[in-house]
């Protein structure tokens, strides 16, 4: 059993280091390509607009004869209301009564 309290044994460690050239990098062929292709259907596209008036031809509208005899859905009858109750006769109202207005006398 190896003790403790005495530091191990240094190690060595070798160590290799390769340097490589990076590989080379593609130039920009494709990006370049890629907006050359929109650019030239941009021109296409404006070059539509301007020489067609900007409007595509309008398609022939075919002739259309249409006759709809659709009979309506016949509804059930409503339940019939009831008469109106005719109201009592009710007598007129009584006069109504009349209170004399007290006067002051004279003191005496």
């Amino acid at each position: 059993m190896t003790d403790p309290n005495i530091p191990p044994a240094e190690r060595v460690v070798h160590q290799t280091t390769i340097n490589t050239a990076s590989p080379e990098r593609k130039n920009g062929g494709g990006m370049l390509a890629f907006l050359v292709g929109g650019l030239i259907v941009a021109v296409a596209v404006i070059g539509w607009f301007l020489y067609s008036g900007g409007r595509p031809a309008a398609p022939e509208r075919p002739e259309v004869n249409l006759d709809i005899n659709v009979p309506a859905p016949k509804l059930p009858e409503a339940p019939r209301l009831p008469d109106r109750p005719t109201l009592p006769d009710v007598p007129s109202p009584a006069e109504p009564p009349t209170v004399t207005t007290p006067t002051a006398e004279p003191r005496p």
